[in-house]
């Protein structure tokens, strides 16, 4: 069992696979020597492959770095944390969970559009992303009907193999993942909430982790389906019957990535923005962000914010001078 070590884009000697961990992969490889090959200069980018446990406790702990940003689980970034008060007080900068709030109000402008996005907002890399919208808050009075039309267009959507262009999301990243996905599911089951779509493990002939979209329903605020991030294709519906309910139901949770809010009322989703703790807000789409605006969240969601000219803060010091002449 060996790996190969590269240098200046050469393989040049194998090394033990026990540096590496069980999921390396070789597409960080690839970037960076397709950097070298675009003329980035030696030394600028640099792929440190290996355990986390390992290389990444070795840098967290460094005197010699002074920035971190890392993207990942809580549990990682407060060991980071935690690193940098044993070492030198790098600068820890962190995109971490989230348990984004999907509102969804009767005067939506376009409850087919509301659908097709709610759906793709959560089932889209089968969940797995940090900004999911893995809570819908629908407005009771047309909760019923919402969810039906949401149920009828998951029943379309294709789960299999990703390079099939007819496929809307592949598999879960590993097995530990994907049982942990199903948990959440018995134990809302177990709870009395209703599994209107979805729930199970399919595919399993193929050897991949795949997952159905699932949407559960019934689901109150209190429920740790509706607290905790799944990282996964479970969608948890709520219903809500004012805007102060809908807000208190979205700021609920520790997090605070993302959020949507679909409605007509203009002030209603001025309101909605400023009063929703989150580092983005979308209305009546979901997702929209781009390169040029920053992404970033609060509370347990993170600190800093990538993307945008205002992610290049994270990597510079202010320096005063002061000169007498």
């Amino acid at each position: 069992r060996c790996g190969l070590l590269l240098r200046d884009g050469q393989i040049t000697r194998p090394f033990p696979m026990s540096i590496l961990s069980p999921g390396f992969t070789l597409t960080l490889l690839r970037i960076a020597e397709l950097a070298m090959e675009a003329g980035l200069p030696a030394g600028v980018l640099n792929v440190v492959t290996g355990e986390g446990a390992v290389v990444g406790a070795t840098i967290a702990e460094s005197m010699e770095v002074d920035v971190l940003v890392f993207t990942g689980s809580g549990a990682t970034g407060r060991r980071l944390l935690e690193a940098s008060a044993r070492s030198n007080l790098k600068r820890v900068y962190l995109e971490l969970g989230g348990k984004s709030p999907n509102i969804v109000f009767a005067d939506a402008p376009d409850l087919g559009e509301a659908v097709k996005v709610s759906a793709n907002g959560i089932f889209r890399n089968v969940g797995q992303v940090c900004v999911a919208g893995s809570r819908l808050l629908v407005e009771r009075s047309m909760h019923d009907a919402f969810v039906a039309q949401l149920t009828d267009f998951v029943k379309g959507m294709k789960v299999g193999d990703p390079l099939d262009p007819a496929t809307t999301a592949g598999a879960v990243n590993s097995l530990r993942q994907l049982e942990q996905n199903l948990g959440f599911v018995e134990e809302a089951r177990a709870q009395g909430r209703e599994i209107r779509i979805g729930g199970a493990r399919i595919l399993q002939e193929t050897g991949g982790f795949f997952m159905e979209p699932t949407i559960v329903t019934g689901v109150e605020p209190s429920d740790r389906l509706a607290r905790e991030e799944v990282f996964g294709p479970v969608l948890a519906v709520i219903p809500f019957d004012t805007e102060d309910e809908a807000v208190q139901i979205a700021n609920g949770t520790d997090y605070g990535l993302a959020a949507a809010v679909w409605t007509s009322n203009l002030s209603r989703a001025h309101r909605m923005i400023r009063r929703i703790r989150a580092g983005v807000v979308h209305v009546n789409t979901y997702g929209g962000s781009d390169l040029t605006v920053p992404l970033g969240g609060v509370k347990q969601s993170g600190n800093g914010h990538d993307k945008s000219l205002h992610a290049f803060d994270k990597y510079l010091d202010l320096k005063t001078a002061w000169i007498k002449l």
